[in-house]
């Protein structure tokens, strides 16, 4: 059968009008009608179109069908078959594969002496296909739209064919009007319906033109229909870079052009859709000059000035489209199809100040979002917590983040540096709650941490000793106290967590403004009672409730513990603390009930093992560390703790001060540390989707065990180095200025001496060179004087406190003296390593000179605090892995891995 086209083409165009783009009587052939994208779009479209899809083709699927909302679609080999089998149709529809759409559309034409239109919604496809498929729709009269176009839609025939114009509900998005839409692209075709909708213009017929190079029913096209069809009052269009077509198309009704990507004239190749080339006359510029020109205007619209003419109008953000094209139909004498159904003002669908007050200008009132999102916006408010997606998390974290230039981490965006001005209690919050807390939350945390460290007589306690008595590490030795903190420790206090948060949410207490809830709402169930009440009172839960009382911190959980008709356990205790530090972390959506839930196991974690890293000697039932327990509830801080233990002396001020800077600075060092890869694979291996089978004991061994000499040890090995250096030198307070010592002259000769190491070294061809502790750092090394910003930072704090150490002073002396005597080209910098020994030796030299503490003791001292930070850091790797990761996703692929012979 031979065509003829229509009008004064040079080449064959068979519709004349755009109301016979797409009609209710096309009937249509799906090819690979079984393929992801058109197994999800073609439902929508056969309901939407009255039942439009003849059958589809998916090759080895004969006698399949696609169940719709309008019947059951059937499903061929190919399209012979469908039409043996009776089915005809006049339009193709093509999801193929870019190597096969060629194939696809000349089996479609040649098989079919019906076909009349065809709909390529595959991208990249080859050139020459392009080519090919252009020369037989031309050879055989045959429209093609496309390709990598989302097909047409037609709001007056209530008909889409080959795309998802209109989304999943087209009758919504699509309101019968008076204005055409093409567009090169297909999301933006829905989206310029919807704006336009909303000041009162309804659409007739929509064309998602694609973006290939060939562009195969392009605006010359669209321009002729166009002014053939009497529903067709006015036309916008939206345009990229890439291509002629615009300047050749004649139109003879108004246009508002939207052109965009001015940003790409500044590249090369092909960028987004495959024909929106940069450069050249056909860019984004020239194609604005080519609108101007053909509307008589010199500028384009905009709302401070909005330069139209009954021509038409250019504009260059689609926000501008519905109130050009207002403006340019008035200029015609023409009102819009309907009341506007809104405006593109912001308009949010939830809000949440918690209590901020805001300017009138910001505080915008939240308005019920339109289906499905209104459904799916209560389904997430009717969660407890943050739900986050679930991802591979191999080499990644949503906790950690290291930044490459400086080498500054941050955990939960918070940097460590910052957190090195802070308390430990912050650094727990920063951990489990996601922000370092206030005074109250460290409290909570003093009063929950503080509680579990009185270990004498526990089976934990012996675990941790006789590790030590074995020679273990300190990480070693925590390890093995931390496997004994295992779920059913803590089972009956997650319970009542979880349990109490589920109540109290029932009840519906607000995020803020606790302290004036009415306790009389939340239902104190049999289920409830059972897990807070003990059968005899309990001197431990009483010592924390004490304690909260001394700091006078309470909260509506911690409230209703003192209401029960019995004594509380220390459980109970522990939960309501758990409870009142998660509930509005939990209410801002910033942690998950996962997380809630474990924070008593952390906690009863972080006192265990730091109850565990001094010796049982120093541990007894009611006291730890010469500190009864009494006072450890109702006054100490978990950093004076600490610091307590770990020195084995009341800490001063200056003492707390470098144990929160080095603990801030150990936290974390991004996720791809080896304690932090440890933690994410013991959770990856538990399978955090099923949050219950994951062990967090486990997890922290992981972190534990992966924590070495060379890892966790190389604070020690600058404090070993400083040790030698100052052996002899008569140095009695590190905080003080000596005019006796010369550190400039004993780092000469330390630089001397390692010159002539490294020379007779190299002289024996010996490749592994002796290196100093704590100077220089891979990335920062390239200047004539190089410097690491985070000791940078620690210094410019000591400085602002007037705090002098002469280790540091040292170690800048040595530096310098290694460039002076020609071992570096360059003034090496002094590295974190080096700061974390000096502060550490600081508060360590007077005990060790005094013969109170063994160089062997120092050494484990500067471990534990290490694995103090690690401990908190990798808390907050294993609850991000636990909530966002994958079963066993912390693997590497069999393809990466090597034999090594």
């Amino acid at each position: 059968m031979v065509r003829t086209g229509v009008g004064d083409f040079k080449y064959y165009v068979g519709i004349a009008s755009l109301g016979r783009i797409a009609t209710r009587d096309d009937r249509v052939c799906v090819l690979n009608i079984l393929g992801g994208e058109s197994s999800e779009v073609t439902p929508t479209s056969h309901a939407y179109s009255g039942g439009n899809v003849a059958f589809g083709t998916s090759p080895g699927r004969r006698g399949q069908v696609l169940a719709t909302p309008a019947g059951d679609i059937p499903v061929y080999n190919n399209v012979c078959e469908g039409l043996e089998d009776g089915h005809r149709f006049n339009c193709g529809v093509v999801y193929l594969p870019p190597s096969a759409a060629r194939d696809g559309v000349a089996e479609l034409i040649r098989v079919n002496p019906e076909l009349t239109k065809i709909f390529i919604v595959t991208e990249k496809i080859a050139v020459r296909d392009a080519r090919e498929i252009r020369a037989m729709g031309q050879a055989k009269g045959i429209d093609i739209f496309g390709a990598n176009g989302l097909g047409v839609a037609d709001a007056w025939h209530e008909v889409r064919i080959g795309g998802a114009l209109g989304g999943d509900s087209p009758r919504d998005a699509l309101r019968r009007g008076s204005i055409a839409v093409f567009s090169n692209s297909g999301g933006f075709t829905t989206t310029i319906a919807q704006y336009l909708r909303m000041a009162g213009w309804g659409t007739s017929t929509l064309i998602s033109s694609g973006k290939d190079v060939y562009i195969h029913y392009a605006a010359p096209e669209f321009a002729f229909a166009l002014g053939n069809d009497e529903r067709t009052r006015a036309a916008v269009l939206y345009c990229e870079p890439g291509g002629y077509y615009e300047q050749d198309a004649h139109f003879t009704k108004p246009v508002v052009a939207c052109v965009v990507g001015r940003w790409k004239s500044r590249l090369t190749r092909a960028v987004g859709h495959a024909g929106a080339m940069a450069g050249g006359s056909d860019d984004a510029a020239a194609k604005e000059r080519w609108f101007l020109q053909k509307f008589g205007v010199d500028a384009p619209f905009t709302a401070e000035r909005p330069v139209h003419s009954a021509r038409g109008a250019l504009v260059t953000n689609i926000a501008l489209i519905p109130q050009a094209l207002t403006a340019v139909m008035r200029a015609n004498g023409v009102s819009p199809d309907f009341e506007p159904e809104g405006n593109l003002a912001l308009k949010p669908w939830f809000g949440a100040s918690h209590g901020l007050p805001l300017p009138a200008a910001l505080d915008l009132p939240a308005v019920r979002a339109p289906s499905p999102y209104a459904g799916q916006i209560a389904a997430l408010e009717s969660q407890i917590g943050a739900v986050f997606p679930r991802q591979t998390m191999k080499d990644a974290s949503g906790a950690s983040r290291m930044d490459a230039s400086t080498q500054i981490t941050s955990l939960h965006s918070v940097s460590m540096l910052e957190a090195a001005r802070l308390p430990l209690q912050a650094h727990a919050c920063l951990a489990l709650l996601r922000e370092p807390g206030s005074e109250r939350e460290h409290h909570l945390i003093d009063v929950a941490v503080g509680a579990e460290l009185c270990l004498a007589g526990s089976a934990l306690l012996a675990a941790a000793q006789a590790a030590r008595d074995a020679g273990g590490s300190p990480a070693t030795v925590l390890a093995a106290a931390s496997c004994l903190v295992g779920p059913a420790w803590v089972d009956r206090a997650r319970r009542a967590t979880r349990l109490l948060i589920e109540r109290f949410t029932r009840a519906g207490m607000p995020a803020v403004g606790v302290d004036q809830f009415d306790l009389g709402r939340v239902a104190l169930d049999d289920d409830l009672r059972g897990l807070l009440l003990g059968n005899a009172p309990d001197s431990k839960a009483e010592a924390m409730l004490a304690g909260l009382r001394s700091r006078r911190v309470s909260s509506p959980f911690i409230d209703l513990l003192h209401r029960l008709d019995g004594p509380a356990t220390a459980d109970a205790v522990l939960a309501a603390v758990a409870a009142s530090l998660a509930w509005s972390p939990l209410q801002r959506k910033r942690i998950s009930l996962v997380t809630a839930t474990n924070l008593p196991w952390w906690l009863r974690l972080f006192g265990s093992l730091i109850g565990a890293s001094v010796s049982a000697a120093r541990n007894e039932r009611d006291r730890f560390c010469g500190i009864a327990r009494d006072e450890l509830l109702a006054a100490r801080s978990l950093t004076d703790v600490v610091c307590h233990a770990l020195l084995g002396r009341t800490p001063t001020e200056d003492d707390r001060f470098a144990l929160q800077t080095l603990v801030g600075l150990l936290l974390s060092n991004g996720p791809g540390t080896i304690s932090a890869q440890g933690a994410k694979g013991a959770v990856a291996a538990d399978g955090p989707q099923a949050p219950e089978r994951v062990q967090l004991q486990k997890a922290l061994a992981g972190a534990l065990t992966h924590t070495g000499f060379a890892h966790g040890g190389n604070g020690y090995e600058g404090v070993a180095f400083l040790i030698e250096q100052f052996r002899d030198s008569g140095l009695v307070d590190p905080g003080r200025p000596d005019p006796s010592i010369d550190v400039a002259t004993m780092a000469r000769s330390t630089a001397e001496r390692y010159a002539s190491t490294k020379r007779s070294q190299r002289a024996a061809g010996d490749l592994a060179l002796a290196k100093l502790p704590g100077v220089n750092h891979p990335v920062f090394k390239d200047r004539p004087v190089n410097h690491d910003p985070r000791e940078v930072f620690v210094r410019e704090l000591l400085a602002r406190r007037g705090e002098h150490n002469i280790f540091i002073d040292y170690y800048h002396a040595l530096v310098q003296a290694l460039a002076d005597v020609g071992v570096a080209r360059k003034v090496y910098c002094v590295n974190i390593d080096a700061v974390i020994a000096a502060l550490l030796l600081k508060v360590l030299w007077q005990p060790l000179r005094r013969g109170e503490l063994s160089e062997a003791e120092l050494e484990c001292a500067a471990f534990t605090v290490f694995l103090v930070g690690r401990m908190f850091g990798s808390a907050a790797e294993v609850e991000d892995h636990l909530n966002r990761g994958l079963d066993m996703d912390t693997r590497t692929p069999v393809s990466q891995c090597q034999f090594v012979a």
